[in-house]
């Protein structure tokens, strides 16, 4: 599981990559060269979509999100361990539900046949990219799950109490 999970994080880490290499090559041709990307900002806007959804995956895992743990802070640990279950369920659900519509913008802009505005390509793909993405954080969300309430010492947070 663990591969998977590195996998997972590997993946996010290079759509990171990706969206500053766009980033930077075209500021750096636009300034120095004046010449523009064809679809540099369809690429640039959709590659930011997929590394939001493949960073759900990686954040939700390592629990690595925002939170607000003002009632977390004063439980003890039983306490702390089913409000951390409570909370990765909640996550779980809504992710699962995000994953469930965005297969429908997949499905909507291959179907309506959705191109980008200079080069005329498919659209559709880089929706399934980071519909992908957002299936890994629904696995993800769901070992994490797992491993709060049978093995939290698998847990890779500080924050996760293990008892």
């Amino acid at each position: 599981m663990d591969r998977i999970i590195d996998t997972i994080e590997a993946i996010a880490a290079l759509f990171v990559g990706l969206v500053a290499a766009d980033i930077f090559i075209s500021v750096m041709l636009r300034r120095f060269f004046s010449v523009q990307i064809p679809d540099s900002y369809d690429f640039g806007r959709m590659l930011l979509g997929i590394l939001i959804f493949w960073g759900i995956a990686a954040t939700s895992y390592r629990g690595s999100h925002i939170t607000v743990d003002l009632v977390w802070a004063q439980a003890n640990p039983r306490w702390k361990r089913a409000i951390d279950v409570f909370a990765t369920l909640v996550l779980l659900f809504v992710v699962t539900v995000q994953t469930y519509t965005l297969f429908d913008k997949v499905q909507s802009t291959y179907t309506d046949n959705v191109l980008t505005f200079d080069l005329r390509l498919p659209t559709w793909p880089f929706f399934a990219i980071a519909w992908i993405g957002d299936v890994s954080a629904v696995v993800l969300i769901a070992i994490r799950t797992w491993r709060l309430i049978f093995h939290p010492e698998d847990i890779h947070d500080d924050r996760t109490v293990r008892e």
